[in-house]
C-alpha cells in the first residue's frame, strides 16, 4: 500500500503519519520547503519538496499511489495576509483533489475541522448535520476551512472522487512543534501566564486518537460523508485549570467578560502588524469565538467507524511533558 500524505511534519499529520508506518503503509510525503522536519526524524518515509498551490510540486508524485490522506492546512487564528491562508486551504486542496483524481488514487481522507460546522443556541451537542452557512464563519481560518469543505463535496458529487471527511475537535498531545494555537494555550498555562479565563468551551482529543479516525475512514467511512473526531467537552476553565494543577503552577481564578478583553485583542493585533511579530496570544477572532462553547458530539464516528477515544488527561500529561522536554515552558 503506498499512500500519500500531506501535512506529515505537522503536528496532526505527523501522528497519521506514524500510524500509517506501524500499519505497513509506504508513506509519500509532500514537505514544504520551509518546513521543520523534526517530526520526520528517523522514520521510513520518501519526502517530495512541494506546495499545494504549485500542482506540477506534487502530481506526479501522487502517480501509483492507492491512498492520499489531505491533512495539511494553514491553522492559525490570526494572519497578517488573509490571502495566503485562502490559496492554501482552498485553491490548494482543489488542487491536490484534482491531481489525485488524475492519478487515479483509489480512496482519500481529507481532514477538515469543527470549525466548519454549526452550533446550537441552546447549548446542545452539535454534530455533523446542525445547521450552519459561510456567514456563520467567524475568521479567516474557519471561512477557508469551509470552503476547502464545500469544494471537497462538491467534487464528489461532480466527479465521484472517493472521499471521506473528517472533522477532528481540538488536537491534544506531544510532538506539536510550531505550537499549534492550543498548544500554545498549553504551554501558557504550563508556564504560569493564564492567570484568567473567559466562559467559553471546546472540544478536546487526544491527537494520536485523531490519527486513529483517519485510519477508520479509510477503512470504514462512507463516501462523501464527514465523521467529527473528538472526545471531551470541556469548558476553558477546566481546561486551563487541567494544565496548571498537571504542571505545578496555580489554575486561573478570574473571569474575565468577553467585552473586557475584545479591546485588548484590536491592540495586540495592531501591535502585531506594527512589528511584524508572530500570532498575538489574543486575537479579536479568538475573543468572538469564545461566546459560544464549541461542544460536539462523536457518535456518528463511535457509531460507524468505531473510533473509540481515551482519556484526554493523558493527552494533557503527554503535551505539557513533550513541551517540558523540547524546553517550550519557561
Amino acid at each position: 500500500m503506498k499512500t500519500f500524505v500531506t501535512g506529515a511534519s505537522g503536528f496532526v499529520g505527523s501522528a497519521v503519519l506514524r500510524l500509517l508506518i506501524k500499519e505497513g503503509h509506504t508513506v509519500v510525503a509532500l514537505v514544504r520547503p520551509s518546513s521543520d522536519r523534526s517530526n520526520l526524524a528517523g522514520l521510513p518515509v520518501e519526502t517530495v519538496t512541494g506546495d499545494l498551490t504549485d500542482s506540477k510540486s506534487f502530481a506526479n508524485a501522487l502517480v501509483g499511489c492507492n491512498y492520499l490522506f489531505h491533512v495539511a492546512a494553514d491553522y492559525r487564528l490570526w494572519v497578517p495576509r488573509p490571502n495566503k491562508m485562502y490559496e492554501t486551504n482552498v485553491t490548494g486542496t482543489r488542487n491536490l483533489m484534482l491531481a489525485a483524481a488524475q492519478a487515479g488514487v483509489e480512496r482519500i481522507v481529507y481532514t477538515s475541522s469543527v470549525a466548519t460546522l454549526g452550533l446550537n443556541s441552546d447549548g446542545a451537542l452539535a454534530d455533523e448535520s446542525t445547521p450552519v452557512t459561510l456567514d456563520d464563519m467567524v475568521g479567516h481560518y474557519k471561512r477557508s476551512k469551509y470552503l476547502a469543505e464545500a469544494e471537497v463535496k462538491r467534487l464528489v458529487e461532480e466527479q465521484n472522487l472517493p472521499v471521506v471527511i473528517v472533522n477532528p475537535s481540538t488536537p491534544v498531545g506531544p510532538r506539536d512543534i510550531r505550537p499549534t494555537p492550543s498548544g500554545r494555550v498549553i504551554v501558557d498555562a504550563a508556564s504560569g501566564r493564564i492567570p484568567a479565563y473567559v466562559d467559553t468551551g471546546l472540544n478536546l482529543v487526544n491527537v494520536d486518537d485523531v490519527a486513529v479516525g483517519h485510519l477508520l475512514a479509510l477503512h470504514h467511512g462512507i463516501i462523501g460523508r464527514r465523521y467529527i473526531l473528538g472526545a471531551q467537552n470541556m469548558t476553558l476553565k477546566e481546561f486551563l485549570t487541567e494544565v496548571a494543577i498537571m504542571a505545578g503552577q496555580a489554575p486561573p481564578k478570574v473571569r474575565l467578560p468577553q467585552g473586557l478583553i475584545l479591546p485588548v485583542a484590536y491592540f495586540a493585533e495592531g501591535w502585531a502588524r506594527l512589528i511584524g511579530s508572530v500570532e498575538p496570544l489574543i486575537t479579536v477572532d479568538g475573543v468572538k469565538l469564545s461566546k459560544k462553547k464549541m461542544f460536539f458530539s462523536s457518535e456518528r464516528a463511535e457509531r460507524e467507524l468505531g473510533f473509540r477515544p481515551g482519556p484526554v488527561k493523558d493527552a494533557l500529561r503527554d503535551a505539557i511533558n513533550w513541551f517540558r522536554q523540547n524546553n517550550y515552558l519557561r
